[in-house]
């Protein structure tokens, strides 16, 4: 007969299971808080008004780094309400038919943003050709003006949001939107200072394709991590061996660890899966214990399922798993 424990059980069963419980309830898993929340809300709406801005002063003016920074922030708008939307859903409890709650809604929206990136990397690339092809005349004084305010813009968002985004996808996203509109502000005011006195016309197109190629360098490692997520991959920087090599000793009963998965729900909700053999099938109460110690306090899992065989069966009939008792 096999025991699975795991951390959503009751307190009660905690205490004379000898499973660990520990304040990770699965339910809030991705919840960034009211005050994250705030500031995604306020970066989107300040993004929108210095967007629609851009839009005008690119006409105005001309500018392809212009326009391509207003598509851009465009795009950083959405990103920045997906992300909202995104760390509201998070905090929503689990239901009848989402068990674990809503908290890889982050990392789905950080995909996505990140796949929309390579779209407006495609059409900055076209635009920019064209104008090297066919230069216009631009107006360099509005430009300089209104990219230099966007600049401002930029920087004001990115520093709210940055400090959070190191351990949240979904402010990840949306940080490396605003990190890319940062940049084509640069590239704008840049260019509007060499159109302005060396009258360098390409500057605007040529800046706006080294932008562009930065925004695709930060969206592929950005794709990279989430579909890594998504695809419940083990979390960087953590060695399946190693963590299986550590189970093995954590307890003198334990006499064989397998079947371990380890892979995040969320940005740094990690969670494990394990079937462990014992020696002495009544020492299941403190090895359990001993197994949950270690993968919280060594590798940082917070939510871990184990199944305990006794007598080396296996009961888990996924190829691989073959206990003492079969052949």
């Amino acid at each position: 007969m096999s025991i699975a424990q795991d951390h959503s059980h009751d307190h009660a069963h905690d205490a004379s299971s000898g499973h660990a419980h520990h304040d990770h309830g699965i339910d809030n898993i991705g919840d960034p808080g009211s005050r994250r929340r705030g500031k995604l809300l306020f970066a989107f709406a300040l993004t929108t008004v210095m967007m629609i801005a851009e839009v005008f002063g690119g006409i105005w003016s001309g500018s392809l780094a212009l326009l391509a920074d207003a598509g851009h922030m465009m795009v950083d708008s959405l990103a920045l309400l997906l992300a909202f939307v995104g760390a509201w859903m998070a905090t929503k409890p689990a239901d009848a038919r989402r068990s674990y709650g809503y908290g890889r809604m982050e990392v789905l929206i950080g995909f996505v943003n990140a796949l929309s990136q390579f779209v407006l990397v495609g059409w900055i690339i076209y635009e920019a050709v064209t104008r090297l092809m066919h230069p216009g005349e631009i107006l360099s004084g509005v430009m300089f003006v209104v990219a230099i305010l966007g600049l401002f813009v930029n920087m004001v968002v990115l520093r709210m949001l940055h400090g959070h985004a190191h351990d949240d996808v979904n402010l990840a996203g949306a940080s490396l939107h605003v990190l890319g509109d940062l940049l084509g502000s640069v590239a704008a005011v840049l260019a509007a200072l060499a159109i302005r006195w060396m009258g360098w016309l390409w500057a605007d197109p040529v800046l706006s394709l080294l932008v562009s190629l930065l925004i695709l360098n930060s969206a592929w490692r950005l794709l990279r991590l989430s579909a890594h997520i998504l695809l419940e991959g083990v979390p960087d920087g953590m060695d399946c061996a190693e963590v299986e090599k550590s189970l093995r000793s954590a307890h003198p009963s334990i006499r064989n660890i397998h079947h371990l998965h380890v892979w995040q729900l969320a940005s740094g909700s990690r969670m494990a899966t394990l079937h462990a053999e014992l020696y002495e099938p009544a020492a299941s109460a403190s090895a359990l214990l001993a197994i949950n110690q270690l993968l919280l306090e060594r590798f940082n899992i917070q939510h871990v399922t184990v199944q305990i065989d006794p007598d080396g069966e296996c009961f888990d009939q996924t190829p691989g798993c073959v206990g003492h008792g079969h052949p």
